[in-house]
């Protein structure tokens, strides 16, 4: 078994070092292959996230910003393009949608995002459409996936997704007349367990396969962490009979994706998390290409009809053939040319494969601050959650711990991207959370006891693990 130095890159570099030294964080950083590209983002500053407790000549520095699978940060080439696209719309107006004079028309902007994207996802550019918003989006690829009949009507999905699918499952199983509280299965992790096991769902599918129209599961789980095993699952619905969607919203641009490969038969992104577009920014869509003829568009709109004619506006809807024949309303361009910045950065990383690059050192950052998280005198086992979120850890004079944590994501690489979430006392958290923000780290707070750190390799160093978890400590002691 690996040691731990050797996971993180740190035995290559300096035999004698161990992960708990200061010293590594520095070493990493200096070797990290990545380093360069922090300086593409404008950080949140300590000052901005009202970071009271760090000193006043630090108040300008970026603060430890680990809440990029909420809100990503914002890129300089990001800034760049909507500057230059608001100066465009300033002086050419109408114009720029044929004649751009930086030969970004806006008819087709849309198509070099796409473009950018592919690799990122593992799909061909046909396969893809940026669009929409995520939810709007799987409401439409449900309006085509899912077709329940009298034998075939269940849709399983984990327990806990992202409150915006749960009301998506719910309302289309009622839209077809179904019972939702029957017809959306909620896959539970075991007792004492907070991830779901892969072999689990695996059985479930099969347990509910004469019934089963849509597995649809998170690619990797918001509030877990958890990385789904997600060819083995999409194989396994297919086997069964069922069709295979996924909600890659936590995933998109965190872990090495291959949806074409994977034969999913669609998917759903947001881009403001790991892809940093911005609040709110576009969404994306995937249909396999094996549906481009037999799944037709239910809900036309002119930016879906074949560009050629679309200008001429026929009275008859001509889809573009593919995903982006789903599109409905001209895109936000200003929305495109964010995401397009960002986007232009991973590529800079690797034309082909950037997630094979950024996944190397999530791996080794996110192995990292699990190791010094799991070294703190606060940290229990994750089958001690129960007693954690109810603040009945106990120190060995028997008196509450009130800094009591533990991790509920998995431990093994392969099961997790850029993300650990750690579970407090529901009366701890808040009080942690705010603490932390004041020394100047940010991480996301779910209620009731889940703050979640996401070390996005792009921008987060690994002396932002290291600092990240001493304040920790320092906040945990002061309880």
């Amino acid at each position: 078994m690996s040691t731990i130095e050797e996971v993180i890159g740190l035995k290559a570099l300096d035999p004698g070092l161990k992960a708990y030294d200061p010293k590594a964080a520095t070493l990493l950083d200096e070797h990290d292959p990545l380093k360069e590209f922090r300086k593409e983002f404008k950080l949140p500053t300590n000052k901005g996230i009202k970071a009271t407790a760090v000193q006043d000549d630090l108040q300008d520095e970026p603060c430890v910003y680990f809440v990029g699978n909420s809100l990503g940060p914002l890129s300089k080439r990001s800034q760049e393009l909507l500057n230059e696209e608001l100066d465009i719309w300033a002086s050419v107006g109408v114009t720029g949608h044929f004649d751009h004079p930086m030969q970004r028309d806006w008819m087709t902007l849309a198509s070099k995002a796409t473009k950018l994207l592919s690799p990122i996802v593992g799909a061909k550019e046909e396969e893809i459409a940026v669009m929409g918003t995520l939810t709007a989006n799987l409401h439409l690829m449900m309006s085509s996936f899912y077709k329940p009949t009298k034998e075939r009507y269940k849709i399983l999905c984990e327990i806990k997704p992202f409150p915006s699918d749960e009301y998506a499952f719910a309302s289309q199983a009622a839209l077809h007349g179904f019972d939702p509280t029957t017809a959306v299965v909620h896959l539970q992790p075991r007792a004492n367990e907070h991830s779901i096991r892969t072999s689990d769902i695996l059985d479930a599918i099969k347990e509910h396969s004469s019934s089963l129209a849509l597995v649809l599961l998170s690619g990797v789980q918001y509030y877990t962490g958890q990385y789904f095993a997600m060819p083995e699952i999409t194989k396994a619905a297919h086997d069964a009979g069922a069709l295979c969607g996924w909600d890659l919203a936590h995933a998109v641009g965190n872990v090495p994706l291959k949806l074409h490969d994977w034969d999913v038969d669609f998917a759903v992104w947001c881009t403001y998390k790991y892809l940093n577009s911005g609040p709110g920014g576009i969404g994306g869509l995937f249909v396999h290409e094996k549906w481009h003829k037999e799944k037709g568009v239910q809900y036309a709109g002119w930016w879906g009809h074949d560009e050629a004619t679309r200008f001429q506006m026929p009275p008859v809807f001509q889809p573009i053939p593919g995903a982006q024949g789903f599109q409905q309303s001209n895109p936000s361009i200003l929305n495109i040319a964010s995401l397009l910045g960002s986007l232009e950065v991973f590529s800079r990383v690797h034309p082909t494969d950037p997630m094979s690059v950024i996944r190397e050192k999530s791996i080794r950052a996110t192995a990292y601050l699990e190791t010094l998280l799991r070294s703190c005198r606060f940290f229990v086992g994750p089958h001690d959650g129960e007693k954690v979120l109810k603040g009945e850890v106990l120190t060995g004079a028997d008196k509450p711990m009130k800094g009591a944590f533990t991790i509920i994501t998995p431990r093994a690489k392969d099961e997790r991207g850029a993300q650990l979430s750690l579970l407090f006392s529901e009366e701890a958290m808040p009080k942690v959370f705010n603490e932390m923000v004041k020394r100047g780290v940010i991480g996301d707070e779910r209620h009731p006891g889940i703050i979640r750190f996401a070390p996005a390799p792009l921008y987060c160093s690994f002396e932002d693990v290291r600092k990240c978890v001493a304040t920790l400590v320092e906040v945990l002691n002061s309880l």
